[in-house]
């Protein structure tokens, strides 16, 4: 036996009988031999880490814009923290982790800069509208690796295009990977929030602390723990009523105190001006974007697609250093 087939077959003797095992996946768009070592989940988690898309997530900020100092999260701290809680809930329910993890990793690459202030830009502008979910599916079928995408199986990419919103997953574990989303955000929003000095714990209703604790800490293993007791045995991922709206309630205040804020937003107005210039421009002038991206229009993809590819695939450095480039008058040396 190789070491995947090994690897396989301890999934059948451990996993769930509701895990989605490695060797039952629907496959690839494009047959490929199977690796020796690596069951296809594992690759697909390789293939994802190595991208450029992922590496680009170091430099999108998650909340705050520009924030002063080096513990805020970044969309990748985000995405890694997610991967955390999904594979502890994987573990918990003997799901399967390798999976769990692809997914998780996979699931925010498609992010615009400057978070969801960039996200409902793009939205209000691109013909047919803009969804990071759906541009997190772009990403790794059609834009990665010169046009020719990432190949992944066809669980992963389920997964990462229904994190948010509409259907549940076609597995359990994509499912567990959408309730991971959000429990890191709303905790770690929450502890870069009190970090900023624009919430305190004294500021979360003592009904919300009952419920779900008085620390992130203690709310972030709350939330866990109530996912995999509440799923086991169950046909679906699932939270308690009562935790469920602990954490609506939880959503909200951070809705009313930091995600409306008009402190940790006052500098949004001015990245959406800054992108709605570079997507003008790049309408106009979609030769000044860089070769990949020309490659795409090259290959007869839609440029005013492509153009919209190219601001989301942005970071939140790179869009101020084109924008300045293109827009700010440079001093004239005279010598």
């Amino acid at each position: 036996m190789t070491l995947r087939e090994q690897t396989e077959q301890r999934e059948r003797e451990t996993l769930s009988s509701r895990a989605c095992l490695a060797e039952q996946t629907r496959g690839r768009a494009r047959p490929e031999e199977p690796c020796g070592v690596r069951t296809c989940f594992q690759v697909d988690t390789d293939r994802i880490v190595y991208c450029k898309s992922f590496r680009r997530l170091k430099h999108k900020r998650q909340v705050f814009l520009q924030p002063e100092g080096d513990h805020y999260r970044t969309r990748m701290t985000h995405t890694l923290e997610v991967s955390r809680i999904a594979r502890t809930i994987a573990r918990g329910l003997a799901l399967n982790e390798d999976l769990t993890e692809a997914i998780a990793l996979g699931h925010d690459l498609g992010h615009t800069p400057f978070g969801h202030a960039g996200e409902r830009l793009l939205n209000s502008i691109v013909p047919g509208g803009f969804a990071h979910f759906r541009q997190s599916l772009r990403v790794v079928e059609r834009l990665e690796k010169e046009g020719a995408g990432l190949n992944l199986t066809w669980e992963v990419r389920n997964g990462i295009e229904r994190h948010t919103g509409g259907e549940d997953a076609a597995t359990l574990e994509g499912q567990v990977v959408r309730l991971a989303d959000k429990i890191a955000y709303i905790h770690h929003d929450m502890d870069d929030a009190i970090r900023a000095g624009i919430l305190s714990e004294d500021d979360i209703p003592i009904t919300i602390r009952v419920v779900l604790g008085d620390t992130c800490r203690e709310r972030l293993n709350t939330l866990i723990h109530d996912i995999v007791e509440q799923s086991r045995g169950t046909e679906y991922v699932r939270q308690s009523a009562e935790i469920a709206e602990g954490m609506r309630m939880l959503r909200e205040l951070m809705f009313a105190n930091v995600y409306r804020n008009p402190e940790a937003k006052k500098e949004e107005e001015k990245a959406k001006k800054m992108l709605i210039s570079l997507y003008t421009y790049y309408q106009e002038h979609p030769e000044q974007m860089s070769r990949e991206y020309r490659g795409l229009i090259g290959c007869g993809q839609d440029k005013t697609q492509v153009v919209c590819d190219y601001i989301a695939g942005m970071t939140d450095q790179y869009s101020m250093h084109k924008y300045e480039e293109l827009f700010v008058p440079k001093a004239w040396a005279v010598y």
